[in-house]
C-alpha cells in the first residue's frame, strides 16, 4: 500500500485522523508528570531574559535600539518565546529520522494510516498537552510583566496575530518533518538537524528581533541582511507574530509578510509530501 487513509470517502478519513488524534494524546497524559515539570522548566530562560533585557538598558543611555524601547525587547520576547511554543518540534526530525533507520516506519508502508497525518495529529496532541500544562505559568508571567506591553491591538491585528501562530505551527511541522525525512538518503541526519536549528536560532528572531539586521549591508544596492531574511521562512517562526501584536508591521507590509508566511507553508508541505513519497519507493527494511 502507498501509506494513504484506506478509502471510504472524505468522513473516513477524517474519523481516522480523529482517531489518531485521540490516541496521540492519551500517550502524551501518560507521563503527564514528567511533561509537567519539563515545561515549568522551559520557563527558566524566559525570566532570566526579562533580567537581562533590563539589565543591558539600565546600562546604557539609550532609550531604544533598532526602533525597541525596553519595554518592547521583553515584551517581543515574550511573544517571541509564546510563537516558538508553537513553531517549535523538539524531535520531530530526529525520531522520522529513527524510525527510517530501525526500520519501523514499515508499519506505515503496509497499514492504511498515512504517516504524515499521523505526524501532524502527534504534534497537534503533543500542543494542546503542552498549553494544558503552560497556560497557568505563561500567564503568570505575562501578568508579572503586563506593564512592559502597550496597549491590546484592535480585534483585526489580533486575528491576524493567531492566524500568524496558526501557519508558524504548519511551517514549523512541514520543515522540520521534511528535515527529518532527509533519512531515507542520509543515514546519520543529527548534523543536518544542528545545522538547521543553529541558522533558524540567529534568523528567526529568537535570539533579537529582525529589525536588528537592517543596517548589515549584503552587497546588493540598497538592500540590508533584514530584508533577505524576511523572503526566508525562518522569521515566521518566532518572529513575525511578534512584530504583529507589537504593532512594528502594519499595512501593506504586514499584507506581504502574512502570504509570504502562508506561500512557506504550501511550498513546505508540499516538499514534505515529495520527501516522503520518493524516500518510500526507494527505501527496503527487513526483519521484523
Amino acid at each position: 500500500m502507498s501509506g494513504r487513509l484506506d478509502g471510504g470517502g472524505p468522513l473516513a478519513s477524517m474519523r481516522a485522523w480523529w482517531t489518531m488524534l485521540a490516541i496521540c494524546l492519551e500517550e502524551r497524559l501518560v507521563y503527564r508528570g514528567d511533561f509537567a515539570l519539563g515545561t515549568l522548566m522551559r520557563f527558566l530562560p524566559m525570566v532570566t531574559q526579562v533580567f537581562l533585557w533590563t539589565a543591558v538598558f539600565a546600562a546604557t543611555s539609550r532609550r531604544d535600539v533598532a526602533g525597541y524601547s525596553r519595554n518592547d525587547i521583553v515584551a517581543y520576547y515574550l511573544l517571541a518565546m509564546l510563537t516558538r511554543a508553537f513553531s517549535s518540534m523538539p524531535g520531530l526530525s530526529t525520531g522520522i529520522a529513527r524510525s527510517i533507520r530501525d526500520g519501523s516506519v514499515k508499519k506505515y508502508l503496509v497499514q492504511p494510516v498515512d504517516y504524515v497525518s499521523f505526524l501532524l495529529a502527534a504534534r497537534i496532541a503533543h500542543k494542546l498537552v503542552y498549553y494544558a500544562v503552560a497556560i497557568l505559568p505563561f500567564g503568570g508571567v505575562f501578568i508579572a510583566c503586563r506593564g512592559f506591553f502597550p496597549p491590546p491591538p484592535d480585534a483585526t491585528t489580533m486575528s491576524i496575530f493567531v492566524l500568524s501562530l496558526v501557519l508558524s505551527f504548519l511551517l514549523g511541522f512541514f520543515m522540520e518533518a521534511t528535515l527529518g525525512m532527509i533519512g531515507f538518503w542520509v543515514l546519520e541526519v543529527s548534523s543536518l538537524v544542528f545545522a538547521y536549528m543553529l541558522v533558524q536560532y540567529l534568523l528567526s528572531g529568537h535570539m533579537f528581533p529582525i529589525d536588528m539586521l537592517a543596517g548589515i549591508p549584503t552587497g546588493l544596492p540598497g538592500t540590508s541582511l533584514a530584508d533577505v531574511v524576511r523572503w526566508l521562512p525562518f522569521e515566521y517562526t518566532a518572529y513575525f507574530p511578534a512584530a504583529v501584536w507589537l504593532g512594528k508591521i502594519r499595512g501593506p507590509d504586514l499584507v506581504r509578510a502574512l502570504a509570504i508566511e502562508a506561500a512557506w507553508v504550501v511550498v513546505m508541505a508540499i516538499a514534505c509530501r515529495v520527501a516522503w513519497k520518493r524516500g518510500t519507493r526507494r527505501y527496503a527494511a527487513f526483519g521484523g
